[in-house]
């Protein structure tokens, strides 16, 4: 009789056929067709940029800038930024540099705009819509709305005569000859162009604004920028009790003790008023040894270097890396400007700080 089979629960898997025809599967690829193609996108890339470089400076497409510039400018509220697929990813980098560099700018995507997001935007701000053709349509069928908004809309596109170029009151010319893509499909050269123009406003709004470094820190307070911008020496300085000291008669046991005891590499030599005098560090014990000095007669006036590297306390952190890669030392006393004895650090500190 034969055995009855009995159902496992268990289900076969069959890997999903291949939607791609055989002509279409890569074959090996011929390492040099691939350096020619890239060598060649780069090429093309780069004649775009030097083209809308000539542009800007031999024809009406610098004037425009200028124009756009001064209308951002003169603007009480915001860049709103627009664009629609890899025009659209270019202009949410463009709105994020606007924002960090002094010029508030939010982006908005056109399609969310025709369903309730255009209500984002306020007569005071300044729309700046890009499109390569000019003809997306999602950007379009808001322009007339913008227009009786009475909001000024500023057009990158390399279409000028397109659509949304008679809409603008601003147009900047992001023509390109050719894409970078050997198909001249794929947005390659003119997202490039439109990146680097999105630069160049950035740029030019930033020192038109008078924006500094201290300034740029302030909306990076996370990253490593602001750490390096924005830390003091008196954030990571050892102060009081912490910081190694001891007085011009110190023997060496006391001297060595405070090295020891407060694990800086080195201690600061003070005169009778509390100002740095000298420092003695680990470096120089060991030329010591190595020479063969009698240690126990010593006093911390005769093993000291005198006239220490010192450093304010409102200075930045990256200014005490600076000073010591410089002099190639590894601690700095930090003092007031009367010289007296504040605090001190080592590199040890400015890596903890994560400031080097």
């Amino acid at each position: 009789m034969p055995s009855r089979l009995r159902r496992t629960g268990r289900r076969r898997y069959n890997a999903p056929m291949s939607t791609v025809p055989p002509s279409a599967r890569p074959a090996q690829p011929d390492a040099a067709h691939v350096l020619q193609l890239a060598v060649s996108a780069l090429d093309i890339e780069t004649s775009a940029l030097q083209a809308a470089a000539r542009r800007l400076r031999e024809g009406p497409a610098g004037a425009a800038l200028v124009e756009a510039v001064s209308l951002i400018l003169a603007a009480r509220g915001r860049v709103v930024v627009m664009g629609m697929g890899k025009s659209g990813h270019v202009g949410r980098k463009i709105a994020a540099t606007l924002a960090s560099t002094g010029t508030p700018a939010l982006f908005v995507h056109p399609a969310e705009a025709s369903h309730g997001d255009l209500g984002m935007v306020r007569e005071v701000d300044v729309v700046l819509a890009i499109s390569n053709s000019g003809e997306s349509e999602e950007l379009t069928r808001i322009m007339p709305v913008l227009r009786r908004l009475g909001v000024p809309v500023v057009v990158m596109t390399g279409g000028l005569h397109s659509t949304l170029a008679r809409h603008a009151d601003i147009v900047i010319d992001s023509s390109v000859e050719k894409e970078a893509c050997p198909l001249n499909l794929a947005p390659t050269a003119s997202t490039t162009v439109q990146l680097a123009l999105g630069d160049a406003l950035a740029v030019a709004l930033l020192d038109a604004r008078g924006f500094r470094a201290e300034d740029f820190a302030r909306s990076h307070p996370g990253g490593a920028l602001g750490r390096r911008l924005l830390t003091t020496v008196a954030d990571v300085m050892r102060a009081g009790d912490a910081a190694p000291a001891v007085p011009l008669a110190a023997d060496f046991s006391t001297v060595m003790r405070e090295m020891s005891a407060k694990g800086l590499g080195a201690t600061v030599v003070v005169d009778e008023a509390g100002r740095a005098v000298g420092i003695f560090t680990d470096g120089d014990l060991r030329r010591l040894l190595e020479r063969g000095a009698d240690l126990r007669s010593q006093t911390a006036a005769t093993l000291m270097h005198p006239h220490p590297w010192t450093i304010r306390p409102d200075a930045l952190a990256a200014d005490a890396a600076r000073l010591m890669e410089e002099h190639r030392i590894n601690s700095v006393a930090v003092t007031d400007a009367d010289g007296l004895l504040l605090g001190a650090l080592n590199t040890h500190d400015l890596m903890l700080a994560k400031v080097i």
